[in-house]
């Protein structure tokens, strides 16, 4: 039985192979992950077909795969005793027998099929050792937060090797994060708009709602919900915002589907809030927590990440004080969120200390005039300090 590479999207041709998770001889059961491939876009784990063992690799890790192409040669399953068991079939399933389970400590950290995907990355990425990372956790399980630990460790640093460079081959998503950026530089006529939003009022409603908001929809009311509702408003009022050049010609869109930059390990991705006009502040920050967590777990799927319209990057969680975002092409805008400082401002002809945010609008001038991105941006704040009008929709 052949492994093949399953079909990812229409856009996509072609993977790498970025890690095998079985190697020759293996055994393994049905649905099981063999291998690991990667897109320009998502990280996909290809499942066994069914109970069986590899009888031979076609494509090393590393190698580029087109859609379709064969990964491997599958075989009958290796017993213990080196014997050869067939596949057992869907009509007639056989139960395999249970190994006997053997107790470890909860210290040791031997078991890498226990390990989430992330921490495995994170571990095979780093050449690190399993059996020297301790894990915080009472059933012995590794967290990413153990072994990140661990690698600040002094103690656990390698200083025998004299090497003073790295050479590491760019990802396919990096690949593509560097070449859709070039293009768009390269492409739009891009211009950056700047403003400041006072963050008082939103703050004081999440402080108050922050216990019955979580009541009602099992996540934290956070200020990512605010600024895509405040988004979804202004490009209903500035409809070129939400348009594209397609051709010769602009493409208007009726749908609001907004992109949420997310850091991940291997590079930032753009899970997607689709008909994000139509939900509620529980829903997006519900699907906001979905899509985060699947983008750090490497399982987004190529429609999480595709129909985007307009793009927010919070650069603000990392610190940011002031940034000019590229936009995410084919879009033409993307709005660049920073950190909350608290500043001097004058607010009727008095100096105050208020929690202020810096907001950056990047745009395509080819389609959007200045008078246009400067009114779409002073639509934001103005929502974001009255967020009332949100909440009401007036």
């Amino acid at each position: 039985m052949e492994l093949i590479v399953p079909t990812l999207g229409e856009s996509i041709t072609e993977a790498t192979v970025s890690k095998w998770l079985k190697k020759v001889g293996d055994s393994f059961e049905a649905d099981e992950p063999l291998v690991e491939i990667e897109t320009d876009k998502i990280t996909v784990e290809v499942p066994a077909p069914s109970a069986g063992s590899i009888s031979e690799i076609k494509v090393e890790e590393g190698a580029d795969v087109n859609i379709g192409g064969v990964l491997a040669l599958l075989g009958d399953k290796k017993t213990a005793n080196g014997s050869s068991e067939k596949v057992q079939t869907k009509e007639a399933p056989i139960e395999a027998p249970k190994a006997e389970k053997v107790s470890t400590p909860p210290s040791t950290n031997q078991d890498n099929t226990k390990l989430s995907p992330s921490v495995k990355k994170l571990i095979a990425e780093n050449n690190l050792s399993v059996d020297k990372i301790s894990s915080s956790r009472s059933d012995g399980r590794l967290t990413k937060e153990d072994v990140f630990n661990f690698m600040n460790n002094p103690s656990a640093k390698t200083t025998s090797s004299k090497e003073r460079e790295k050479v590491v081959k760019m990802s396919k998503i990096r690949k593509t994060i560097a070449t859709r950026l070039k293009e768009s530089q390269n492409t739009a006529a891009i211009l950056t708009t700047f403003n400041e939003v006072d963050m008082s009022e939103i703050m004081k409603v999440r402080e108050s709602k922050k216990e019955d908001f979580m009541e009602r929809y099992n996540v934290k009311l956070g200020f990512m919900s605010f600024f895509v509702k405040a988004v979804v408003s202004s490009l209903q009022e500035f409809p070129a915002v939400n348009a594209e050049i397609r051709d010769e010609n602009i493409i208007y869109k009726n749908h609001f589907d907004i992109g949420i930059a997310v850091g991940t390990e291997k590079g930032l991705v753009v899970p997607v809030l689709k008909d994000a006009d139509s939900m509620t502040f529980g829903d997006i920050e519900q699907n906001i927590v979905e899509l985060s967590t699947k983008a750090k777990e490497g399982s987004l799927t190529m429609d999480d990440l595709t129909g985007g319209t307009f793009t927010i990057s919070n650069g603000g969680v990392y610190g940011s004080m002031l940034s000019t975002p590229i936009i995410n092409r084919p879009q033409s805008g993307i709005l660049g969120m920073h950190n909350i400082q608290k500043r001097a401002v004058v607010v009727d002809d008095e100096i105050v200390i208020r929690p202020m945010m810096y907001l950056a609008f990047s745009y395509d001038h080819r389609i959007i005039d200045g008078k246009e991105s400067v009114g779409f941006l002073v639509s934001i704040k103005n929502l974001l300090e009255n967020p009332s009008k949100l909440i009401l929709g007036v």
